[in-house]
């Protein structure tokens, strides 16, 4: 049976014999954080030391004691924390599961406020030296990429080992600002199911043009630039390279594959070749394209074969004179740029 806050006993009596029956906090508290919240505000107002009589004032305080820490257990199971040296989460509800990862809201406090992060934890343990290829490359690009297009990539705010307490399990989190108002290109797919207008698709392909060519300029090669991993901002025209678990310095192999994309990868990432720009160009005209679908003009899609050649050493190489030729191209399909304000359709309940 369900208990809830209307359960809670009434009387110093009944409280003093459900706190003595009690084992674990769930004998005590109902499931409901709210529900759970006021009993325990009831039975501290009716255990309180303060409230009982002289007599009963050394075992009084001992009940208040023990009430205290089962409503603390209770309190760490429902709202658990990772601590480092440098902060103390609070975690919250799993926002996303990807393929690799777990992503957890969570809250820390620092100078006296509280802010949001991202936690992200990899679902394996054999998954961490993924998740520290990702800190690496975030830290490489803050540090050796132009200051104007850091905000192309997330901003990491620390990456650190955790070991579960329940398993011993020790895995590799990576704390992230969170980004709002952002939808991934596979949302912008699905709500766009017969191609999204080539007019609109292009602001996106321009500034993930930008974004791979600062990142190749610090020296990474993403490797993974997929639909899920591209995050726009409609009212904004903004865009997000994330999850770069798959990265790589230029002139390495990729380190995995994601296997549902196996084929939409280049000749050099499944056959364990280096990889290098144009192994970026190729992944993104590719993911541009199925965006577009069957409404981009025949020209673009001249253009996007030229940037998925099998042969590595035919395709572009140089993403920033890439955007030079598509702006070109843009100019000749659909004269000057203007901006075009670009919506996500309102989801069906």
């Amino acid at each position: 049976m369900t208990t809830t806050a209307a359960d809670a006993p009434r009387t110093r009596a009944a409280a003093r014999t459900a706190l003595a029956a009690a084992r674990r906090p769930a004998d005590l508290f109902p499931a409901d954080d709210s529900d759970a919240a006021r009993t325990y505000r009831r039975l501290a107002r009716l255990l309180h030391p303060d409230t009982a009589p002289a007599a009963e004032r050394p075992y009084a305080e001992a009940e208040f004691t023990r009430l205290g820490a089962l409503w603390r257990q209770r309190t760490a199971a429902a709202h658990p924390t990772l601590t480092t040296r440098r902060r103390t989460y609070t975690l919250g509800a799993t926002t996303a599961t990807g393929d690799l990862a777990v992503l957890r809201a969570a809250t820390y406090e620092q100078d006296g406020t509280r802010h949001d992060a991202l936690l992200k934890i990899p679902r394996t343990a054999g998954d961490n030296d993924l998740l520290e290829r990702e800190a690496q490359a975030l830290n490489r690009l803050a540090r050796h990429g132009e200051r104007r297009h850091r905000g192309y990539a997330p901003r990491l705010l620390e990456s650190f080992r955790h070991r579960a307490p329940d398993t011993g399990i020790e895995r590799r989190v990576n704390a992230l600002v969170p980004l709002a108002g952002f939808h991934s290109l596979a949302e912008v797919h699905a709500a766009y199911p017969d191609g999204l207008d080539p007019r609109d698709a292009a602001w996106m392909w321009r500034r993930l043009l930008v974004a791979l060519g600062w990142a190749h300029r610090a020296g990474r090669v993403h490797g993974a630039v997929f639909p899920e991993h591209l995050l726009i901002h409609p009212e904004l025209h903004g865009l997000v390279l994330v999850d770069w678990c798959y990265s790589t310095p230029l002139g390495d192999r990729v380190p995995a594959l994601v296997e549902r994309h196996r084929d939409a990868y280049p000749p050099e990432v499944t056959g364990r070749c280096p990889a290098t720009e144009a192994t970026d160009i190729h992944l993104a005209s590719r993911t541009l394209a199925a965006v577009m679908g069957e409404r981009a003009p025949q020209p673009m899609r001249a253009f996007l074969r030229g940037c998925t050649l099998r042969a590595q050493a035919r395709r572009p190489h140089d993403a920033w004179r890439l955007l030079g030729e598509l702006d070109q191209l843009l100019d000749d399909l659909y004269g000057p740029r203007t901006f075009r304000p670009f919506t996500m359709p309102a989801r069906h309940p």
